[in-house]
């Protein structure tokens, strides 16, 4: 563990007189929430100045964690420690940055257009000095950007650093509804995005519908087969699994197929006939 992380836990535990609270806070549209200690009088939507690893930078607070909050959030993604609230000369330089960001964002599409590097410009974000600016991309694989990063040094006359996202978050800094008609779950919920599995849909009966019916507007599998996977996973182990022998009416049958949430189950009796019947049905 790094120095700057030590210290970060140490201000975390630290608060004999209760005066902070723990945040959630995000350096830009496209990066996972991480949390820190801050004041209480912090709300949704300010502005604070943080330090990390990388330096000082700004962060726009999220939401207050209560204590159940914390103990679901998880591993901390990243250690930071609070600096201030932004005062308004911070607001006017960090304003001023975000209006040059999108031409610096039209610069670095029109390089990546020359060199023909397979990747996607996503957004750009200057630091919180201006001293350097990290574009965000998304690509198929790995990537060889370092003529990529010397143009673009040139021409902006900045440090340059290039920083790999996946779909998903791309999609989080984009905004958007999904098919359900609500705001995307990658906006909406804003802890660290949990890994979606295949299995997930397979325990919940819906890995037939086929991927696109399956998959949001990123292509990758819903965010949503994540809630109630636990729920499915808890009914499935009342029920016996396909493959198993059973008895039904004091005839030994073959699970063929388990529907959940109509709790039936298709079972083949020895003299092949298939037939559905309830769970408490068996012997």
């Amino acid at each position: 563990m790094k120095i700057s992380e030590l210290k970060g836990l140490n201000a975390l535990k630290s608060d004999p007189l209760g005066l902070m609270k723990k945040f959630y806070v995000k350096t830009s549209r496209w990066s996972n929430p991480f949390l820190i200690q801050a004041p209480r009088a912090l709300e949704r939507g300010d502005v604070a100045v943080i330090e990390t690893d990388s330096g000082i930078s700004s962060a726009i607070i999220v939401k207050e964690i209560s204590p159940s909050e914390e103990k679901k959030a998880g591993k901390i993604s990243e250690i930071a420690k609070f600096v201030r609230k932004a005062n308004l000369a911070d607001l006017k330089n960090i304003r001023e940055y975000r209006k040059k960001n999108q031409e610096a964002l039209k610069i670095c599409r029109i390089e990546v257009k020359k060199t023909g590097l397979p990747m996607k410009i996503v957004d750009a974000n200057y630091s919180f000095d201006g001293g350097g600016i990290t574009f965000a991309f998304t690509s198929d694989g790995r990537v060889d950007f370092r003529d990529l990063v010397k143009n673009l040094s040139k021409k902006l006359q900045r440090s340059i650093r290039l920083h790999q996202i996946g779909a998903r978050d791309e999609s989080r800094q984009a905004g958007g509804y999904g098919i359900c008609g609500r705001e995307l779950c990658c906006v909406r919920f804003r802890n660290n995005l949990p890994s979606i599995t295949s299995d997930m849909a397979k325990t919940q009966q819906i890995a037939h519908r086929g991927s696109e019916r399956i998959s949001g507007i990123c292509g990758r599998l819903m965010c949503c087969l994540a809630f109630e996977e636990e729920q499915y996973r808890k009914m499935a182990e009342q029920f016996p699994k396909h493959g198993e022998k059973v008895v039904y009416k004091g005839k030994s049958a073959l699970v063929k197929e388990v529907n959940l949430m109509s709790r039936k189950i298709g079972i083949e009796l020895e003299d092949k006939t298939f037939t559905f019947i309830d769970k408490n049905e068996l012997d």
